[in-house]
């Protein structure tokens, strides 16, 4: 039998935080079970970075050894030649660079080293071993082509040279032919038009005497004719 002296709204407020319990009951619930998944998320990062760390030092170390053991490869380079600069990249996928287009690092599996060379069409593997003599065998054999490519650089440039030279000693001589014989016309052409003043020199003096000597006999011409009729006028005049 329900209590006369309850007050209505408490016992409305009741049941009001009864009905909404199971509510705000759960919620640190589903809290709780968010922040053990964000624990167990850091945990699998912490040990997948541990785990990578590892493998990379792993890789590291593996790198290292393998350039030790080259030292006495390199010792017998020719110590004029830069060619080589062997020296370990680190980073995600460490490598150990034996030139600028040629490097050595770990294969996929994590237990073979890889000698991969970046080419015109691309990058290839030249050698792929877990054993370190056959990577410094395959390393030498490198080195030996790139050797030889270089002698052959040198041998052609060489070539080229002696060719250029031989080509511009020609072309010297040639220009000097046409010069000479440039200097022969021109030095003909001046002869030539020497000679043509000349003749034109000599014709004009020739043209003014025959006009003098023309004018001059003219005017004695003329002067016999005036003579002999004004000896003729005289004469008459006598006569009458």
């Amino acid at each position: 039998m329900e209590d006369p002296t309850r007050d209505p709204a408490s016992s409305f407020s009741a049941g009001v935080r009864r009905s909404s319990g199971g509510f705000r009951g759960d919620e640190p619930q589903l809290g709780s079970r968010l922040k053990r998944a964000m624990r167990r998320a850091r945990v699998d990062e912490a040990e997948r970075a541990e785990v990578i760390a590892t493998l990379r030092g792993a890789e590291m170390a593996r790198l290292e050894m393998l350039r030790d053991a080259l030292e006495p490869l390199l010792a017998e380079a020719p110590p004029e030649i830069d060619l080589f600069d062997v020296a370990i990249m680190p980073g995600e996928h460490p490598r150990l660079f034996i030139d600028m287009i040629g490097f050595v690092d770990i294969a996929p599996d994590r237990r073979a080293y890889r000698f991969v060379q970046d080419t015109r069409h691309g990058r290839i593997a030249l050698a792929e071993s877990e054993s370190i003599d056959a990577m410094i065998d395959a390393i030498a054999d490198y080195m030996a082509h790139r050797l030889l490519e270089r002698e052959k650089a040198l041998a052609a440039e060489v070539r080229f040279d002696h060719g250029a030279g031989a080509r511009r000693a020609a072309w010297r001589a040639r220009l000097a032919d046409e010069r000479r014989v440039g200097a022969a016309a021109a030095g003909q052409s001046a002869a030539a038009a020497g000679e043509a003043a000349f003749s034109r020199a000599v014709l004009a003096i020739l043209s003014f005497l025959i006009e003098v000597l023309g004018a001059a006999a003219f005017f004695m011409l003329l002067a016999i004719g005036g003579w002999g009729a004004w000896k003729a006028f005289v004469a008459w005049g006598a006569a009458s």
